[in-house]
């Protein structure tokens, strides 16, 4: 007799938001730890990463900014938003934005797997049309 599997999640589950609750959205602690990972997981020092980031937004991003925004204890510095594309390209990381997503709900496609998911919506609604399309040539015969 098989087990069942209570380690995969449901393949065909939709994605949900987070629930909405009162006081259930504050992820400061959540985003310092996985902006730290994503540093940390980048192989690069921080003050590097700093730098590019300064240099592709315009504006002074320094690693003790860095630092800052990393420390769970420091809740009055928390990560800018503006500033989170920078620091994902000076990573090499996605990180940031995938967990923003799903918070929301959603599922984070780059590349080739946002090309692959537009074939498959686009094959599934060429297959909607061609079925509506018999539809009514059957019911256009069955009027004559």
């Amino acid at each position: 007799m098989a087990r069942p599997d209570t380690n995969t999640g449901d393949l065909f589950a939709y994605p949900q938001p987070a629930a909405a609750l009162p006081g259930s959205m504050d992820y400061r602690a959540t985003l310092s730890h996985l902006l730290a990972e994503t540093l940390r997981k980048s192989g690069k020092d921080r003050h590097d990463i700093a730098h590019i980031a300064s240099k592709l937004t315009g504006h002074n991003v320094s690693k003790h900014m860095l630092d800052g925004y990393t420390a769970e204890s420091r809740e009055e510095f928390n990560l800018p938003f503006w500033v989170v594309p920078a620091i994902e390209n000076a990573c090499g990381s996605f990180e940031l934005t995938n967990w923003l997503v799903a918070v929301r709900g959603g599922r984070l496609l780059i590349g080739r797997d946002a090309l692959e998911a537009d074939l498959g919506r686009i094959t599934r609604q060429r297959e909607q049309l061609v079925e509506q399309e018999r539809a009514l040539r059957a019911l256009m015969r069955g009027s004559r």
